[in-house]
């Protein structure tokens, strides 16, 4: 017997009280980047592959479903992240010489899930700035993401910040192939001190004994101090502790109740990373809610390297976190072919209210909706009120 209803594994149907969950937080994600000016764009879902890959790294592709587009013979991918269509947009279609602020909110799919319970299509919802090179455009992004967070009153967040520009500095000289940089970003990201023994025996003893130091380099904004102290001196290092500071600073200033930290041996997303990175936490959850950072070479696939600083998170995964709100009210209206009701029933929709037809044989069923009053008629009119349960 054919299982035709079966979806595929980690996909799922989202159903009515969860979609009118992730609805209201859309809502309130995209009100909240409006409000910073963020313009709204809608990509497509399948791309030329080359561009939706494009900047991104190895790990993007592996997640990244392919197939031949029949119209043309060129292989297609269907997104994994929206960030390269937004750069892509920025390049081409809106091609501005000033600063570019673009938000979107749409599925993505996944070749492989992220964790064992994860779904391969989120909901991702994004920020991206293009064309400022400055720390500015950092703090816009990272106080945007914090007050998206805010929206959805996530309780006990904390900002985890690095900068690739620290392990770029420590491996500038050193010729080491794409494969060898990405098993030491994964040591260190492990916090594995023997695997990272291991790969960098073959490197001077500056850049040895800075990556080690790096695995001790998580906590307060000390760790900034200390970093200073064990890691060689260089431009790229220093200017990156400096930037690490600035940011913390008025990111404190503001978000008052959010709890700075540094880890400076995460590089989750090294490859596609240019200079700050940022990860949120939030009680409930086991991975980062939102992550960001800048990505200057974004664009250059498109012919235009501009700057480039944003963020993105599952609008699924966050809705798990995220208290339901109560249903709102509704009016129960019975079914009927008179006029004068099918006209209040209008009239009270124009109004904004939620009006359900009872239909006939189907008083009993629940619904979606908290009827808390109903439609009577009284003296020949139709009257709402409020409804006895």
């Amino acid at each position: 017997m054919s299982s035709a209803w079966l979806l595929p594994e980690h996909i799922a149907d989202v159903l009515p009280a969860q979609a009118r969950h992730i609805e209201e937080l859309r809502r309130r994600l995209l009100d909240a980047a409006r409000g910073y000016g963020f313009e709204l764009v809608m990509p497509p879902l399948l791309e030329h592959l080359d561009s939706l890959l494009s900047g991104t790294g190895h790990e993007l592709n592996l997640r990244t479903f392919k197939l031949v587009d029949q119209l043309s013979g060129r292989t297609l991918g269907v997104r994994a992240d929206t960030t390269p269509q937004a750069a892509r947009i920025d390049a081409h279609l809106l091609n501005r010489r000033g600063v570019t602020r673009l938000c979107y909110c749409g599925p993505v799919l996944h070749a492989r899930p992220a964790g064992l319970h994860a779904t391969r299509e989120p909901l991702q919802f994004g920020c991206e700035t293009f064309g400022h090179a400055g720390l500015e455009a950092d703090l816009e992004t990272v106080d945007l993401a914090l007050d998206c967070l805010a929206k959805l009153e996530l309780a006990d967040v904390t900002l985890d910040l690095g900068d690739a520009r620290i392990v770029d500095g420590l491996l500038d000289g050193h010729a080491l192939d794409d494969g060898h940089t990405a098993q030491i970003v994964r040591a260190l990201a492990a916090k594995d001190a023997s695997t990272l023994d291991v790969l960098s025996q073959h490197l001077s003893a500056p850049t040895r004994e800075g990556l080690a130091a790096l695995l001790r380099l998580y906590g307060g904004i000390e760790v900034l101090d200390a970093a200073r102290a064990a890691l060689p001196t260089c431009a790229p290092i220093t200017a990156a502790l400096d930037d690490l500071a600035w940011l913390a600073k008025h990111i404190q200033a503001v978000h008052a109740g959010v709890r700075v930290g540094f880890d400076l041996a995460d590089m989750t997303g090294y490859a596609y990373y240019s200079g700050i990175r940022f990860a949120a936490y939030a009680r409930g959850s086991s991975d980062a809610v939102a992550r960001g950072g800048r990505y200057d070479e974004i664009g250059a696939v498109f012919g235009r390297n501009r700057p480039a600083v944003g963020f993105s998170l599952d609008l699924k995964e966050l809705a798990t976190l995220v208290p339901t709100r109560p249903l709102a009210a509704a009016i129960r209206a019975p079914w009927s072919e008179d006029a004068a009701l099918r006209a209040r029933v209008r009239e009270l929709r124009e109004q904004g209210e939620t009006v359900v037809y009872t239909l006939p044989g189907h008083e009993g069923e629940a619904q979606e909706f908290d009827c808390d009053r109903e439609l009577v008629a009284e003296a020949g009119r139709w009257n709402v009120r409020a409804l006895v349960r």
